[in-house]
């Protein structure tokens, strides 16, 4: 059971950068997706996540209206779409997933639902 995170990068401000959260050795489509960065010497704060049962979506303020979370079941892979990206946007980005039950609605925007992570991949924002 792994999570892989990609798409890290170094873009200009203003720019945009999608990163993939892929899944191996077990089915997404069961998993709610839950996207955290960390930035130096700050706390682990949840960007964004998605539903398994009704695709319910979820932005921390910061980023609402700029990133844009996704899934493909077929891939196996859940998408952050970010744009108009800030200096403050530069992180360390993980996903991480948590299995819901069938009667369960929103995804769990913090951190301590969530049972399997990925690594942290790298978003610099910088001119």
């Amino acid at each position: 059971v792994q999570l892989q995170a990609s798409g890290r990068g170094l873009v200009q401000p203003g720019g945009s950068l999608r990163l993939a959260c892929g899944a191996s050795g077990f089915a997404l489509r069961y998993y709610a997706v839950g996207w955290f960065r960390q930035a130096p010497g700050k706390e682990r704060e949840g960007v964004s996540c998605i539903s398994s049962t009704d695709g319910t979506k979820y932005y921390t303020d910061s980023v609402k209206g700029r990133f844009g979370i996704s899934r493909d079941n077929d891939k196996n892979t859940v998408y952050l779409l970010m744009n108009s990206l800030k200096p403050e946007d530069t992180a360390a980005y993980y996903c991480a997933a948590y299995r819901q039950n069938i009667d369960e609605r929103r995804c769990v925007p913090g951190d301590e639902a969530y049972k399997y992570w990925g690594q942290g991949t790298l978003v610099t924002v910088s001119s």
